[in-house]
């Protein structure tokens, strides 16, 4: 049994790089950045609210830079 074992350890270790080596194979990194710039525009934004700090103008001043930020963050994203 821990021949058997052996073996299909040995097999699925020696097989693995074929997969990860596929010539061919088509993938980006856009998926993954787009949770990355997520993330960072939602730092940004709240670094951007707490900067403008306890004035009146404060929901103003979000309503035109959140967007300005998003939008860039999107134009920042890789194509494919």
């Amino acid at each position: 049994m821990k021949n058997l074992v052996g073996w299909v350890y040995g097999l699925g270790l020696s097989l693995t790089p074929a997969a990860a080596l596929a010539e061919g194979v088509g993938g980006g990194y856009r998926g993954i950045a787009t949770i990355y710039f997520t993330f960072i525009t939602v730092v940004l934004i709240f670094g951007a609210y707490d900067v403008i700090g306890p004035t009146t103008y404060r929901r103003k001043a979000m309503m035109v830079i959140a967007p300005l930020i998003a939008i860039a963050m999107y134009l920042m994203l890789p194509k494919e």
